[in-house]
């Protein structure tokens, strides 16, 4: 940060470099990245429409699976196609106004902190099921569904609301380029001719705020259903009930993994292009991964779409 003067030009438009470092490889990246986000979203899609179709599906679980899955699809269309028009060399493919820059960067926020708090609701759901199977009627009711799904998307919108308007209190005076493929917080503090202290600070506080909340409540509904399952004499119940977690323990491991590396770190310097590579896993790999891992592991979720494509259903039609 340099003292501000009068004669700096305010930047109204910025460039994103993407992965320009990596140049001899960049028809491949961009063939991959586009294969990936096509099967995000075909994933994500089918699990929407088969919950929706079937209604042995009808369940609090798929419930929030589709909710899931909506964040999944917005979570990688505010980020992957702008990257790809950069790849395609499309006239401003790389360009990104002030406005739309920091517009992009509250709906990743947004969706980010949402899914944070919808993975926790999705435990309190599990941890119901498992530890209280005759009151999970009662306590997660339709109603309550709603309105814990309604909550997680509300909190989810506030998060971003205070850093963003910190930001656009900043100055931006030159150079204008952004090392990365979108509209991150660390490389546009990076830009800003201005004291970012305050802007740093509310941005790390905000986050851990977001990544501790919601993870102790996953933490603290998985040590109770682990609790609950470990004194369950039947091996063969106890590996029934177990199954149900595992997937979504996978996708909280993996989705809290890179977040908690990449907003909770150390002040220890890392490459740019390290920087990069974390995000391309938590905002590209881990959508795509999650439809995966829930269907692949979930026997109900697997009929329905065998029911939904098999020639049956089509004749029905």
């Amino acid at each position: 940060m340099q003292p501000y003067t009068s004669n700096w030009t305010h930047i109204t438009e910025f460039v994103m470099v993407g992965f320009n470092e990596v140049h001899e490889t960049r028809l491949l990246l961009l063939v991959v990245f586009l294969t990936m986000y096509l099967f995000t979203l075909v994933e994500n899609l089918a699990i929407i429409l088969v919950v929706g179709l079937d209604r042995r599906l009808h369940r609090p679980m798929y419930f929030f699976l589709t909710h899931l899955s909506c964040l999944e699809i917005g979570y990688t269309s505010v980020t992957v196609p702008k990257m790809l028009a950069g790849f395609i060399g499309v006239v401003g493919g790389k360009n990104i106004s002030y406005a739309g820059c920091l517009s992009q960067l509250f709906i990743f926020t947004f969706l980010g902190a949402t899914e944070c708090f919808l993975l926790a609701a999705m435990a309190y759901d599990r941890y119901v099921a498992i530890c209280m199977p005759l009151r999970y009627g009662s306590m997660v009711s339709w109603g309550t569904c709603i309105r814990l799904a309604a909550a997680c998307w509300l909190v989810g919108f506030l998060t971003p609301v205070w850093p963003i308007y910190l930001m656009f209190r900043l100055t931006f005076c030159g150079p204008n380029v952004i090392d990365h493929f979108f509209c991150d917080a660390s490389p546009l503090l990076a830009l800003s001719c201005s004291d970012v202290t305050l802007k740093g600070t509310m941005d790390f506080v905000v986050s851990l705020a977001v990544l501790l909340a919601s993870s102790m409540v996953i933490a603290v509904s998985y040590g109770n259903t682990v609790w609950t399952l470990l004194h369950i004499r039947s091996a063969a119940e106890r590996r029934k009930a177990f199954s149900t977690c595992v997937a979504h323990l996978t996708v909280v491991g993996l989705f809290y993994g890179t977040l908690f590396f990449m907003y909770v770190r150390t002040k220890v310097a890392s490459s740019i292009s390290f920087h990069k590579v974390v995000s391309v896993f938590y905002s590209i790999v881990t959508p795509m991964l999650n439809p995966l891992i829930y269907s692949l592991r979930n026997k109900e979720v697997k009929g329905a779409l065998g029911r939904a494509f098999s020639s049956r259903s089509w004749k029905g039609q």
